[in-house]
């Protein structure tokens, strides 16, 4: 009987290895799930596959006859020579710079502002007013920035003009336009941030707070020590995503601006545009897309080497 015993317990232990080796497959849930698995394949990686591909090929839209043609990293070749492609490129990296310091600079005021405010109602409005920028669509965005900059009846050379200071050619002049741009993108995406910052500030433990006002009654040394570093994480992921919105950012400069005056605006997304759209050099522009996702990799993965901090466990 022992021997019987044993053999059970082994054919049994060797059942449970195989299941745990080959698990059961759930094919109802599987069936479920394969229809979204296939649309984000067809969506999502068939796209960047072609894209990839074509940016090894020649391809002109202006002469099919000679599309298709294998040509290496020609096309990468290109664009790495290209002067616009690099003036474009450090355009847009400098406003990537000056958006995400004054957004999260921002952010985070409002944030502690709102945290801070005992009236319920206040805040439920705030919040509330805070996702109407974030709601509209970049294109309705830069038509609004249009009316609100133009030089003649424009919103802000009116309230310029109240306190004596003449009209401004924001949408004519290079620099003015370049500015116009970056307080259109900060008013539209600094409340955000401030969503952002207000729910990391949740996470603060409120007995923590309470301990720190005990031994200081300084309020930055407060936030210095306690509330910021349950802020660095949302900081961390504000700057990812706003960082590849930065650098994809189309619809808002193209109606606001269109790149002009000359090229004086014309950011990278503009520019691998008129690229593909206007020149007609669909393998070049091909190449600059994958260039500029390679950028946004890199530098998401440096926000999370140098920026990430998780909050230290009680």
């Amino acid at each position: 009987m022992a021997n019987v015993a044993d053999v059970a317990n082994l054919a049994e232990t060797h059942s449970i290895a195989r299941h745990r080796r080959f698990p059961r497959i759930n094919w109802p849930a599987l069936a479920m799930i394969m229809p979204s698995v296939i649309a984000l394949l067809l969506v999502g990686l068939y796209p960047l596959l072609f894209v990839v591909s074509l940016s090894f090929q020649r391809f002109l839209l202006n002469r099919p006859q000679n599309n298709g043609m294998f040509v290496g990293f020609e096309n990468y070749a290109t664009v790495l020579s290209d002067e616009l492609f690099w003036s474009s490129l450090g355009r847009t990296l400098t406003m990537l710079v000056i958006v995400l310091i004054v957004q999260i600079v921002l952010g985070i005021a409002i944030a502690v502002l709102i945290d801070s405010s005992r009236w319920r109602i206040v805040n439920w409005t705030v919040k509330t007013a805070l996702v109407i920028p974030i709601a509209m669509t970049p294109a309705v965005v830069g038509l609004l920035g249009v009316l609100i900059f133009n030089r003649d009846f424009g919103l802000v050379n009116y309230l310029l003009g109240l306190i004596g200071i003449e009209k401004i050619s924001w949408l004519g002049d290079p620099t003015m336009a370049m500015v116009a741009i970056i307080i259109t993108d900060i008013w539209q995406w600094t409340p955000f941030a401030a969503l952002i910052m207000l729910s990391s500030l949740a996470l603060v433990p409120h007995d923590m707070i309470e301990a720190a006002r005990l031994d200081t009654k300084n309020a930055w040394m407060i936030f210095r020590y306690v509330k910021l570093p349950y802020l660095m994480p949302g900081i961390t992921a504000f700057m990812i995503i706003r960082t590849a919105d930065v650098l994809k950012l189309f619809d808002m400069p193209f109606t606001l601006t269109r790149g002009g005056p000359g090229v004086s605006t014309e950011l990278i997304s503009l520019y691998i545009q008129r690229m593909g759209f206007r020149i007609f050099d669909m393998g070049v522009a091909s190449a600059q897309a994958v260039l500029l996702l390679i950028l946004c990799i890199v530098l998401a993965r440096a926000y999370i080497r140098f920026f990430y901090r998780a909050p230290e466990s009680e």
